[in-house]
């Protein structure tokens, strides 16, 4: 926030470079868990991570893995429970990763343009604009914070149940 109440672009931009970061931080934690579920090496996992190309493809797979009948109950409880956490926080990374950032004339009272249309039985919405204020900027925070417990939780898991670290 700066004088008079308008939000720095720079603390943003810093915000959402540090929410990626985080974020395929976070998501490169399913190769140990797709090598764990999988019974395989850590580099035939990353090889089956990388071919998949979206992040919901690639829970896809552990969600869909943990559910094979020779998975522990536990596992596969402990498991669904850390990929539902990391989805909880993708619509907010979708969100500052596919906008537009527009400003009024003056180059202040920043926000986002989201670059999607949704298709309607009689119209096209496009274009959701939303002001990036300080509550936008909070909710980046607390996703931050998210992101790295759920990356602890993860390595956690990893250690308890012996997947390729």
């Amino acid at each position: 926030m700066t004088a008079g109440g308008r939000i720095d672009f720079d603390t943003v931009l810093l915000l959402v470079g540090r929410l990626n970061y985080a974020w395929t931080n976070t998501e490169s934690l399913l190769i140990h868990l797709i090598a764990g579920l999988s019974g395989t090496d850590k580099e035939i996992a990353t090889v089956t991570f990388l071919t998949l190309n979206t992040t919901r493809a690639r829970i896809d797979l552990v969600e869909r893995l943990s559910k094979l009948d020779r998975v522990d109950a536990a596992e596969r409880k402990a498991i669904l429970g850390l990929t539902g956490r990391i989805q909880r926080h993708s619509a907010l990374r979708n969100r500052y990763n596919h906008c537009i950032y527009a400003f009024d004339p003056d180059g202040q009272h920043p926000r986002t343009i989201q670059m999607r249309i949704a298709d309607r039985k009689d119209r096209l919405l496009m274009g959701q604009d939303t002001p990036l204020d300080e509550a936008a900027l909070d909710e980046i925070r607390a996703a931050l914070d998210a992101l790295a417990e759920i990356n602890r939780d993860i390595w956690q898991f990893i250690s308890a149940y012996k997947y390729p670290a």
